[in-house]
């Protein structure tokens, strides 16, 4: 669990994706997003649904590096808004308050 929320630690993006992933935070809806983007009908655990959205990512950030014609900037900021908050829960899971 903690190699995971290191390794999200550990990314390098560009300032404006993520302060508009920021932005959007408060908005996120956990069934609506990860519906959207992991595709499941029973939700992941938030360790299993980081780990795909990481993926995910990555992809989404290798094609705004080869500015590829299938690139989409909101939805990578969509998905760093659903890693955001699945790390938020993972680390609440982690270190109860």
């Amino acid at each position: 669990m903690n190699d995971l929320l290191k390794k999200l630690n550990g990314l390098k993006r560009p300032r404006l994706l993520i302060n508009a992933a920021r932005i959007g935070m408060p908005e996120y809806r956990r069934e609506c997003h990860l519906s959207r983007h992991l595709g499941h009908e029973q939700l992941p655990q938030s360790h299993d649904a980081l780990a795909r959205l990481l993926e995910l990512e990555t992809d989404m950030n290798a094609k705004r590096r080869e500015s590829a014609a299938g690139y989409s900037v909101s939805r990578h900021v969509d998905i760093l808004i659903a890693m955001m908050n699945e790390a938020r829960l993972l680390r609440m899971q982690v270190q109860p308050e």
